[in-house]
């Protein structure tokens, strides 16, 4: 937070997308951190230029600001995200939103929580749409045509824009019903916001149906359907 709100200048990386010094120092602190709480454990991190394209059965996946976009324009919607990966699947997830000081977590058999201000946990489930129409989520810097498209196909009450993992979360929280994403997302990007999602009662398919998994060569996702119950 102590770079947020100033004049910062994102750098474009060999992808095109946004980093910031905030970026670096924020994946730096997180690394650091993880190799102590599980030293033998792999870190993929989307500022470390340096990690290994070997496949592990168990390893991090982290986003140290998801969300950079937002971040430069001064606006308060970006996340951390550490997501736990065991043989293709999300078991543990963090999410972190520093402006508002709020936390979601969430993994294999602990349930999904949510923290405001530090307080004590809140237990959060999905919830099952209601009749009048669906709440759907949908990126703020990155439109879809396609996800136009197949927005048209659904009986919507409710459309919310929104950046970084934090859309997950919603679902996961029972504030909003789908997020349908139809354009270039990492797996970093999503672990973490999944394995709370799977928690509270939602999931994550391809748009053909199957399970998002991880561990993929590139570490790149495809389209995805995020759904609460």
């Amino acid at each position: 937070m102590g770079y947020f709100g100033h004049d910062i200048s994102a750098r474009k990386k060999d992808d095109h997308s946004p980093v910031t010094d905030a970026d670096i120092a924020a994946n730096r602190h997180i690394i650091n951190a993880l190799s102590v709480i599980a030293p033998h454990v792999p870190i993929i991190a989307e500022e470390d230029e340096n990690f290994s394209a070997t496949q592990h059965a168990r390893f991090w996946l982290v986003d140290p600001l998801d969300g950079t976009r937002s971040f430069v324009r001064g606006e308060e919607e970006f996340t951390v995200n550490i997501g736990l990966i065991e043989n293709g699947k999300p078991i543990l997830g963090v999410i972190y939103a520093p402006p508002q000081n709020l936390l979601y977590y969430g993994g294999r058999n602990l349930g999904a929580w949510r923290e405001k201000e530090k307080g004590k946990p809140e237990a959060i489930t999905a919830r099952k749409p209601a009749v009048d129409g669906l709440v759907v989520v949908r990126s703020r810097s990155h439109p879809s045509k396609n996800a136009e498209v197949f927005l048209k196909t659904l009986s919507i009450k409710e459309m919310i824009p929104g950046s970084s993992s934090i859309k997950l979360c919603m679902l996961a929280e029972g504030t909003a019903d789908m997020y349908p994403r139809f354009g270039r997302t990492m797996e970093w990007d999503t672990a973490a916001g999944h394995a709370i999602l799977d928690e509270a009662g939602g999931r994550i398919e391809t748009v053909d149906g199957k399970p998002l998994m991880y561990g993929k060569v590139g570490y790149e996702n495809p389209h995805f359907i995020a759904y609460g119950k």
